[in-house]
């Protein structure tokens, strides 16, 4: 079958897996191939379990697989035949080096710029997917103009705005798609090009084109706004707890005025995900580098908020445990950083494990989509929590896969994740079997307080108040 265009995606995580799908079921006269050196991974998405879980994601890909949706290990040929070539690879935080904590480390960027540049034998045009600092589609630009073949290379930056969970819905019916790029001839039909793809399904008044940079900065300040939200409700939380207001009930009340808006009021234990942390400190390393110090606090308010708020549930649990969390088996009811996705990049529930297990809690952890491999994996790369760090660590972390047997001899269940089949629990069946007091302690405010407190659990939530002693 021949196709109209050929587009590569180079990275097969998150966001490139996805993206393609949709791209390749929605415009089925383009020929899609997501490439990756990982093998594995690779192998995972032309197999019946794909490696990412999403609603969605797997009826997407397999309409399409085989048909002009591909997945492939060989990089270069797929980059050579592409007439789009997407960069689609992690930008993690730099752990080292000038701005090491704050900064974005674009390495895997450059890296694909050099690939591209080394086997390409046509004029492509290249697409930023991944998240990155303004202006580093400069830096791609020039690593491509490198190239001693006389080709020529249009940059354009494309960023993604997909919440996990609701990946695909947000794909398939996007509030907007953001494509910025050169205010030049080459560039402005670069452009066109880009917005014909999404024209197969997108409203053309959704589509947004805009230059480079504001386009690379829309995805930082749109995620450090979202964050912002987050840390400010909860900031409130702190306060209801203190005063016995109820923080739904002021999400409710402020959020009815237009001007402010129900979304991303609802408090929690802490913000998580591979984004909001990320972005956040790149945006401050941003304005540090401009000399935007003011500008750069205001931002870094919104992590030392989230982090204040893990580290706060934390010792309210202890506190309320008698001071003392050592030896007491506690329930972790969710691992994923949210409902709906198994992702577990710097999920709140893991910094409360491992503050738990400092305090030699035995922890037992059900998660419907989280596995322990991938559970230790998050430990280690965001916290340093391993069997090096934490000798006990196999000891005091056990998995289970029936949410009753993570329960059952509790002295206490933390609610991490707001799984909906939380809410509908025997939580009568699990009173009878755990330690008295039986406490609950709901991160994410999902239980039935009232309820729980009929049947005699001693219930805290996030900005509810709290019962007396």
């Amino acid at each position: 079958m021949s196709f109209d265009l050929s587009i590569c995606c180079m990275g097969a995580g998150y966001v490139g897996g996805p993206t393609m799908a949709v791209i390749a079921k929605n415009c089925p006269n383009i020929r899609v191939c997501v490439v990756d050196l990982n093998a594995k991974q690779i192998d995972a998405w032309n197999s019946a379990e794909l490696p990412i879980y999403e609603p969605g994601l797997k009826e997407v890909v397999e309409s399409c697989r085989g048909k002009n949706l591909f997945f492939s290990t060989s990089i270069e040929s797929e980059i050579a035949l592409a007439d789009i070539v997407f960069i689609s690879v992690n930008t993690p935080t730099k752990t080292q080096g000038i701005g090491a904590g704050r900064a974005a480390n674009i390495k895997n960027c450059e890296l694909c710029a050099r690939t591209i540049a080394k086997v390409a034998t046509t004029n492509k045009i290249v697409v930023e997917k991944s998240t990155v600092p303004v202006r580093t589609a400069d830096a791609v630009r020039r690593v491509l103009a490198c190239n001693d073949k006389g080709l020529e290379f249009q940059v354009l930056s494309n960023p993604e705005f997909l919440a996990e969970g609701t990946a695909i819905d947000d794909l398939e019916k996007p509030s907007r798609v953001l494509i910025g790029g050169e205010e030049t001839p080459g560039g402005q039909a670069a452009i066109a090009k880009l917005v014909s793809v999404y024209a197969n399904w997108v409203p053309s008044s959704q589509i947004i084109t805009t230059n480079l940079w504001s386009s690379e900065l829309s995805k930082l300040v749109a995620n450090a706004f979202l964050a912002q939200r987050v840390s400010s409700i909860n900031s409130i939380s702190a306060l209801c707890e203190s005063t016995g207001a109820d923080v739904s009930e002021i999400s409710r009340a402020i959020g009815s005025d237009p001007r402010i808006g129900p979304r991303f009021l609802q408090s929690s234990v802490g913000f998580g995900g591979s984004c909001f942390q990320k972005d956040i400190l790149n945006l401050v390393y941003l304005c540090e580098t401009f000399g935007l110090d003011e500008c750069a606090e205001y931002w870094h308010q919104v992590i030392k908020m989230n982090d204040y708020q893990k580290s706060r549930f934390t010792q309210k649990m202890v506190s309320r445990m008698f001071n003392t969390a050592t030896g007491k088996k506690i329930a972790i009811l969710g691992f994923a950083f949210k409902k709906d996705t198994g992702d577990t990049r710097e999920t709140a529930s893991a910094f409360v494990c491992r503050d738990l297990m400092q305090e030699k809690a035995r922890l037992h952890v059900y998660d419907p989509q989280v596995k322990r491999e991938q559970m230790m994996i998050e430990f280690d790369y965001t916290l340093n929590v391993n069997t090096t760090t934490e000798p006990d660590l196999e000891k005091l972390i056990t998995t289970e896969t029936d949410v009753y047997k993570a329960c059952e001899g509790a002295h206490a269940i933390a609610v991490l994740t707001e799984w909906d089949e939380f809410k509908g629990l025997d939580y009568e069946r699990i009173y009878k079997g755990m330690s008295k007091p039986a406490f609950v302690f709901d991160g994410r405010n999902v239980v039935d307080i009232k309820t729980l407190r009929e049947i005699g659990f001693e219930v805290y939530a996030i900005g509810k108040p709290w019962p007396k002693e």
